[in-house]
């Protein structure tokens, strides 16, 4: 039987697999821990997904999670996965996924740095549509998020672009129009809050409300099901409706 692990604590410095060595944590969550780490051979630097036994006591929650990001592979958001590996934790046998390392920040963080704590709108526009396209793909091969929100999201400014790539997956589970549209729905959560919320929405420009629909799923699901529909609307949508 697994033990239960609320946290595997690692500190700079301990190997993983006699492969890697650990630089720092870089998220938690129900599932595990997710660790900066840098490759012996090579020096490079990636990223290690550990779960915790008691929730994945034979390893197939990994499995599951590594077939997903391969078959996601081709989707922008994504992060990259490299393969999996095992260590040894409290005399326990613990399997790991190393994936690209990618650098930039949390998007809660990189709100929070603007005043007022929200983006303008142009800003949010340009990370909206960039999550869109990936998450448009990931619909079209029946697949899904389950767990989208700003601490979930890692952005790094690019000129007037920005590259965006989704973290953890919550639910592995089967595929279903409503998973989908809860995605739709979570990612125009996304964009509210990098408005501010509920205390700027009031004043926000028709163009923000037509997309947040007052965060009303009867509304939302009138003009978009999936994320190919929010983006079909985002490459299309007439400019004079922005002021």
């Amino acid at each position: 039987m697994s033990r239960q692990v609320a946290s595997y604590g690692f500190r700079p410095g301990r190997t993983l697999g006699n492969k890697y060595v650990v630089l720092g944590l870089l998220g938690e969550g129900y599932e595990g821990e997710v660790y900066r780490i840098r490759e012996v051979s090579t020096g490079i630097d990636r990223a290690a997904k550990l779960f915790f036994p008691d929730r994945d006591p034979k390893g197939k929650g990994a499995l599951r999670y590594a077939r997903k990001l391969h078959k996601l592979r081709h989707c922008p958001v994504i992060i990259q996965y490299h393969h999996q590996d095992w260590t040894t934790v409290r005399r326990q046998k613990v399997p790991f996924l190393v994936s690209e390392y990618v650098d930039g920040e949390l998007l809660s963080e990189f709100v929070d740095r603007h005043r007022g704590k929200r983006l303008p709108l142009l800003d949010a526009l340009h990370i909206l549509h960039a999550i869109s396209i990936g998450v448009a793909q990931m619909h079209a091969l029946r697949e899904y998020h389950g767990d989208l929100h700003t601490d979930n999201i890692i952005v790094r400014r690019r000129g007037i672009h920005f590259d965006v790539k989704l973290m953890d997956f919550f639910d592995l589970g089967r595929y279903t129009r409503e998973k989908v549209f809860d995605d739709v729905c979570d990612l125009i959560r996304v964009f509210y809050d990098m408005l501010g919320g509920r205390r700027y929405y009031a004043k926000q420009p028709p163009v923000a409300k037509r997309i947040c629909c007052g965060l009303k799923r009867s509304l939302i699901g009138k003009r978009f099901r999936t994320g190919g529909d929010l983006q079909a609307y985002l490459d299309t949508f007439e400019w004079d409706a922005v002021g």
